[in-house]
C-alpha cells in the first residue's frame, strides 16, 4: 500500500463502540421532492388570499404581501439549504453525483434558488412602505405589482428547479455503500462467482438494486469481525469488462469507487467455464490493479476445475474450499485498526 493511500485508507477512524453509530448514509437519499414553478407560486398566492381575508383595508394588502413573498423565499431557501454541502461531500459521492447530474450544474441551480429567494425578500422589503402610505385602493394595485414581479421571478428559475428535481430522482438512487466504512470491491469478469462470494461469506445478508450507472445493480454484502463490520461491494456493469466498453458515467463511477475501495479481489475462472478467455480476465486485472491504489488480490476461483493460472489464493465456492480463507486475507489487506476512546 503506498504512503499516499494509507491516509486514505485511515481517513475516518471510529471507536469500537461507535462504529455502527458514527457511519454516514447516502447522502442524497432523504432529498425532500421540490416543489414546480407553478405549485410555488400557486401555493404563495392561495395563502396570501387566505391570509387577506382575515382582515381589511391597507392591512389585508401587507398580510398577503408578507404571506407570499415569505412562502416563496422560505421554501426556495430550504430547497437549497436541504442539498447536502458539495465541498465537503465525500469525494465517493462527490464523483457519483457529477457523473450522473454534473455537480457545477447543480451548483448553479442552488445559486439561482438562493438568488431568487433574496429577490422575493428584497421585492417584500420594497412595497411594505409603499402600501403603508397608500389607500386601501392604492394598497391593492401595488400589491398586484409585487405580486407580479414575485412570480416573474420563479418563472426565471423554473428551469433551475426542474433540474434539481430531475437530479433529486437519479441521486436519491445512489447504493448505500458508507464510505467510512472498510471497503472490499470484488471484480472480475460475469460469472467468475462474485455474486456468490459475497452470498456466501455474509451469509446473503446483502443488498443488491439497479442505480443509474449499471442496468444489473449492485450488490452490497457485510460482514463484522472485531466488532468492526466490512462492507463487500460487487459491481456488476461496472469492473466486469474491459475500460474502452465503458461510457463516461460507468467510467466515473469506476473512478468513484477508487475512493471507497480498501482493498479490491479480481476474481478469474481459469477454466474458461465463465465464457470469457482467461487472457481477457488478466488483462481486466491489469487495468484495476493499474487503477487502484490500495492491495488487489488475485483469486483464482473454481479451483476444483481448473489451477492453471498464477494466483495470490485459490478458492472453490461451490466445494467450499479457502473461501474463508480469501475472506481473511481481504480484511488483513484492508489493515482497518479504528482508534479507541482512550487513544491520544
Amino acid at each position: 500500500m503506498s504512503a499516499g493511500r494509507v491516509s486514505a485508507c485511515q481517513r475516518t477512524r471510529f471507536s469500537v463502540l461507535a462504529v455502527y453509530a458514527a457511519v454516514m448514509s447516502q447522502p442524497f437519499e432523504d432529498l425532500p421532492t421540490l416543489l414546480t414553478a407553478d405549485e410555488l407560486v400557486d401555493k404563495a398566492f392561495s395563502r396570501a388570499a387566505r391570509a387577506g381575508r382575515a382582515k381589511s383595508g391597507v392591512e389585508a394588502q401587507q398580510s398577503m404581501l408578507m404571506t407570499a413573498t415569505n412562502i416563496v423565499s422560505d421554501n426556495l431557501q430550504n430547497a437549497v439549504a436541504d442539498w447536502p454541502d458539495f465541498g465537503t461531500l465525500d469525494p465517493f459521492y462527490y464523483e457519483l453525483a457529477d457523473a450522473i447530474a454534473d455537480v457545477d450544474e447543480l451548483r448553479q441551480s442552488l445559486n439561482e434558488l438562493s438568488w431568487a429567494s433574496r429577490k422575493a425578500k428584497e421585492i417584500r422589503q420594497e412595497y411594505e412602505g409603499r402600501l403603508a402610505r397608500g389607500d386601501a385602493d392604492t394598497a391593492r394595485k401595488l400589491r398586484k405589482q409585487a405580486f407580479a414581479r414575485v412570480a416573474d421571478v420563479v418563472d426565471e428559475i423554473e428551469g433551475d428547479m426542474q433540474e434539481l428535481s430531475d437530479a433529486r430522482e437519479s441521486l436519491r438512487k445512489l447504493p448505500d455503500i458508507r464510505p467510512d466504512e472498510p471497503t472490499i470491491v470484488i471484480a472480475g469478469y460475469p460469472n467468475v462467482g462474485k455474486s456468490s462470494f459475497v452470498n456466501t461469506v455474509t451469509h446473503a445478508s446483502n443488498e443488491t438494486a439497479s442505480y443509474p450507472f449499471t442496468t444489473t445493480g449492485v450488490n452490497v454484502g457485510h460482514v463484522e469481525r472485531d466488532h468492526i463490520r466490512y462492507q463487500l461491494v460487487d459491481t456488476p456493469g461496472l469492473l466486469d469488462r474491459p475500460p474502452e466498453e465503458r461510457n463516461a458515467i460507468e467510467s466515473q463511477a469506476v473512478s468513484a469507487l477508487e475512493h471507497a475501495a480498501d482493498a479490491v479481489l479480481v476474481l478469474l475462472d481459469a477454466s474458461g467455464d465463465c465464457g470469457y478467455p482467461l487472457a481477457e480476465q488478466l488483462d481486466l486485472r491489469d487495468d484495476i490493479e493499474a487503477r487502484f491504489d490500495v492491495p488487489v488480490l488475485t483469486v483464482c476461483n473454481k479451483s476444483d476445475r481448473s489451477r492453471d493460472v498464477e494466483a495470490d489464493y485459490y478458492m472453490s465456492i461451490t466445494g467450499g474450499e479457502n473461501v474463508q480463507t480469501v475472506l481473511d486475507a481481504a480484511i488483513d489487506a484492508v489493515d482497518y485498526e479504528p482508534e479507541l476512546p482512550f487513544e491520544g
